[in-house]
């Protein structure tokens, strides 16, 4: 299940990134020698009536498109180059330059907002409904942390850092994402309102298949005299995409307090992961059906574009933020500065790898995980 998902997941993804590199250059003349999914050697492929070769790789750890005249990671001709043809890569003006390179990223954002789209349109917006005394504390947990801020059972948290909290998902909103935190609760106790400090507490919770994840809690229970209503609302195609576009923007928020709270140590580095964790979740959401799989694949879809999408080197991200210097500048970043760049990006991304490589491997049941 674990290769079974992991192909099913990377494979297509990959594909339709490079893809969205290539069309674009197609449909702005630019021509491509070699279209590769997957690095290292060639296991099979073809050449098709373009000159472009066709190929799959037998490392299925990402793909690239090398375009006509394309020849280093900087795009850059090099000293002593046979001038470029008039459908090569340089021969592009800025602005096809860079629409070529962005479009990878933004046709895994496509895919990731038509998945989501068929599935609100397929099952509907969830809707759950809580009662009204939904955040009114009925008890606390052991070694609660709403209780040591001085939160008594019977007040009503109405919000945190002066956002309003509406109801019991809310308040899972504000907190489940921000273990160690500190923040400000407002509660209503009795015709009082009152403003505590409090450090949200952190929890190690697993899934059904031990993945354990940190998350953040107040400890307090709300009643189960009334349990939430769980509803699922109609909607239509067209309600459907802005519905996902914003499905999205949330997630990519959720991703970016993600990456914040591992720089500045709130979450522990060993909550990233790399190929063998993608492979593992992959199987685990294949094992869980159709769906929640397909949900799963958007989510990867979204990350892909994410983290091409930062501004290193050797990364679609790397490449804008050069164009972005050449439009400023009104000329290239020079070869050497280029170089620099790329060397310290590529650093990075290693080192990143060996991390998340080791993250992956000690995680393994052979080593007690």
């Amino acid at each position: 299940m674990y290769i079974l998902g992991f192909l099913l997941v990377l494979g297509p993804l990959i594909t339709v990134h490079e893809l969205g590199h290539y069309l674009v250059g197609r449909w702005f003349g630019v021509g491509a020698d070699v279209f590769s999914i997957g690095f290292g050697k060639e296991m099979f492929g073809w050449t098709d009536k373009r000159g472009t070769r066709w190929r799959v790789a037998a490392i299925p750890l990402g793909g690239y498109v090398q375009f006509r005249g394309d020849m280093n990671p900087a795009s850059i001709p090099e000293p002593g180059a046979p001038q470029p043809t008039s459908d090569s890569f340089q021969s592009a003006s800025l602005w096809r330059r860079s629409l070529i390179v962005f479009a990878g990223p933004a046709t895994n954002i496509i895919v990731a907002i038509a998945i989501y789209a068929a599935l609100f349109s397929t099952f509907g917006k969830q809707i759950i409904d809580y009662p009204e005394d939904s955040t009114v504390v009925a008890s606390f947990s052991e070694d609660s942390a709403a209780e040591l801020a001085g939160v008594e059972v019977g007040d009503k948290i109405v919000a945190i850092d002066g956002e309003e909290i509406a109801d019991f998902s809310g308040l899972l909103s504000k907190v489940a994402l921000f273990p160690n935190r500190e923040v400000t609760l407002t509660i209503e106790r009795g015709d009082a309102e009152l403003d505590l400090p409090v450090t949200i507490g952190s929890a190690i919770q697993p899934d059904r298949f031990g993945n354990e994840a940190s998350i953040g809690r107040l400890g307090i229970y709300r009643s189960d005299v009334e349990e939430a209503s769980v509803t699922y609302e109609e909607v239509s195609l067209l309600q459907a995409v802005p519905m996902a576009t914003q499905q999205c923007w949330d997630v990519t928020v959720m991703m970016v307090t993600g990456i914040k709270q591992i720089i500045v140590g709130e979450r522990s580095v060993k909550e990233l992961g790399g190929p063998l964790k993608i492979a593992k979740y992959s199987g685990e959401q294949l094992s869980l059906g159709a769906t929640t799989f397909i949900n799963f694949v958007a989510l990867i879809s979204l990350n892909l574009a994410f983290i091409n999408l930062l501004p290193i080197p050797a990364l679609d991200g790397g490449h804008l933020a050069f164009y972005a210097a050449e439009a400023v500048r009104r000329k290239p970043i020079g070869p050497r500065g280029q170089e620099m760049a790329f060397r310290a990006g590529m650093a990075f991304v290693l080192v990143f790898m060996v991390v998340v490589t080791v993250n992956d491997v000690i995680s393994l049941p052979l080593f007690g995980s």
